[in-house]
């Protein structure tokens, strides 16, 4: 059994919607909506789902990068959402993320050398010279020359810029990293570099990795586990292979659909579905699929599907797989 080194229970983060001259919240936007999950050590977890379904919200959450509604986020065994900021400042070192625009994530104004060495100045690690040694270190790991750290962000290419960005999340020797779709601004080409270096980097240093993508067929080769997110909700948790061979969620079947096939000879069925995502401001009553799903029975729009084990190491939100149901379906 692996050690879990985060447990998020009933997370959730809602932006109120403003309206009137007294400038009252008339609603909410329902970024993350209740979710539950956990991460264990050494493993790659990923976070799926289309654009606008909180995959994001939810990895700056975990840092508290943005402040949760509400929820718990233990780490290492410490509810971090009861820290103060001094602390959760500390326990950052711990807790990094690199993010999917590596040139806006990047000070255009420092030199590479600068931008490697600042979390190291801002937790106090090492002296000058310490530092220096520290910060050529980690440009020889992630493949850039010394030459390179007297540059700055603009003389590099998208490929070389997320390897600076891979190198600052290092700095601090973190036990987890959050990467917020970190290739999917680059060519395909490159994003196969980044992608093996990001696995070679966790065999050598230990590393966790909370993986967001929308990129189903990467998700496939670095997660060891993955969590489908829908509309702010996650809608199915199991390991990869269970994923890809036997996807139970009729999104994530729909999803899995959606992915080419590289052999021409073989024909997928194409789900396609009906009608728009809806506003995370406005959810559907009970289940938040039930719009679009084309299996909707009467109680997907009247009650919320708990994220429950339908099989061993397989958990889904869905009422097909609640008892009753699945045996009047049988």
């Amino acid at each position: 059994m692996s050690e879990s080194l985060l447990e998020v229970k009933s997370l959730k983060k809602y932006y109120p919607i403003n309206k009137g001259f007294f400038n009252k919240a008339q609603g909410f936007v329902k970024a993350v909506d209740d979710i539950t999950f956990s991460v264990n050590k050494g493993e790659t977890f990923g976070l799926v789902g289309e654009s606008g379904c909180g995959k994001s919200t939810t990895g700056r959450s975990l840092l508290r990068l943005i402040e949760p509604t509400a929820g718990e986020i233990w780490f290492e065994g410490q509810d971090i959402t009861k820290l103060s900021m001094e602390e959760m400042r500390k326990r950052r070192r711990e807790m990094q993320i690199v993010f999917q625009d590596p040139f806006s994530s990047l000070d255009p104004r420092n030199t590479v050398q600068r931008i490697l060495e600042e979390p190291l100045i801002v937790h106090g690690v090492g002296n000058a010279k310490e530092r220096r040694a520290t910060v050529e270190r980690l440009a020889d790991v992630v493949g850039l020359a010394k030459v390179h750290l007297q540059r700055y962000p603009h003389q590099f290419s998208g490929g070389q810029r997320q390897r600076i960005g891979i190198a600052r999340a290092l700095a601090l020797q973190p036990k987890l990293i959050i990467a917020d779709e970190p290739v999917s601004a680059l060519d395909v080409s490159i994003q196969s570099q980044v992608i093996n270096l990001m696995q070679d980097l966790q065999s050598e240093f230990g590393l966790t990795y909370i993986f967001i993508a929308h990129d189903l067929s990467v998700v496939k080769h670095i997660c060891d586990r993955v969590a489908v997110m829908y509309l702010g909700r996650i809608v199915e948790i199991t390991d990869k292979n269970k994923l890809y061979s036997h996807p139970l969620h009729p999104y994530t079947q729909a999803l899995l659909s959606a992915v080419p096939e590289p052999d021409p000879d073989i024909r997928k069925e194409r789900i396609i579905l009906q009608g728009e995502v809806p506003s995370p401001s406005n959810a559907p009553v009970g289940c938040a699929f039930n719009t679009r799903c084309p299996r909707v029975m009467d109680v997907c729009r009247n009650l919320r599907p708990a994220l429950q084990e339908t099989e061993p190491g397989h958990l889904t939100a869905c009422h097909l797989y609640e008892g009753e149901v699945k045996s009047l379906l049988a």
